[in-house]
């Protein structure tokens, strides 16, 4: 059986905020996780949130720089549920489906992936190109998960907030994580 434990990695793309969320979430679920971020994704934090990079470091239980190869989520015999991409940059999304990893965060999503274990990518782009959706097929067909991080509109979202909560609970649900951060589609009322 696989600790209870989950790496995240926060890329470059926008939204960031995503990983950041997710940390706190799974820290509620008394979930260890290990983090790593892009140079890029330090970057976009620093661009798109308050948070300083230390401040998201101590929402993770353990953080290992992107140019640390050596570091424990390196290997496969490090065990975990999986690990989640929020968000996945193009950059990050192309070096895990072709597998020719340069940072710490795309060799771990490798590990994963080769391990057999739960890979999923929150891809923050648009319009796609080819190479784009190319690239999510094969991830796909080695078993990763796409999951962008599309809103919904059903549960009457009033802040940012509330659409980001929504989409990071439906990331949680893929690892039977308990949770109470999505209002769940009942049907439409017929009286």
């Amino acid at each position: 059986m696989a600790p209870n434990r989950i790496i995240i990695g926060i890329s470059g793309a926008s939204g960031t905020i995503y990983g950041i969320e997710l940390l706190k979430a799974l820290r509620t679920a008394q979930v260890e996780t290990h983090l790593v971020i892009s140079s890029t994704g330090q970057i976009t934090i620093a661009a798109e949130t308050d948070y300083s990079i230390p401040q998201v470091h101590k929402l993770a239980d353990h953080w290992y720089s992107s140019k640390d190869l050596s570091a424990a989520i390196a290997s496969g015999s490090f065990k975990t549920m999986g690990m989640i991409v929020a968000p996945c940059s193009m950059r990050s999304l192309a070096e895990i489906a072709t597998g020719g990893t340069t940072t710490l965060l795309t060799r771990a999503a490798d590990v994963v992936l080769k391990e057999r274990r739960k890979l999923v990518v929150m891809p923050r782009e648009t319009p796609l190109n080819l190479s784009h959706i190319r690239n999510m097929a094969t991830i796909t067909e080695m078993g990763g998960i796409i999951a962008p991080p599309v809103p919904a509109f059903y549960a009457k979202p009033i802040s940012i907030e509330e659409l980001v909560q929504h989409t990071v609970g439906r990331v949680l649900d893929l690892f039977d994580i308990e949770h109470e951060m999505v209002k769940r589609w009942e049907g439409v009322p017929t009286d």
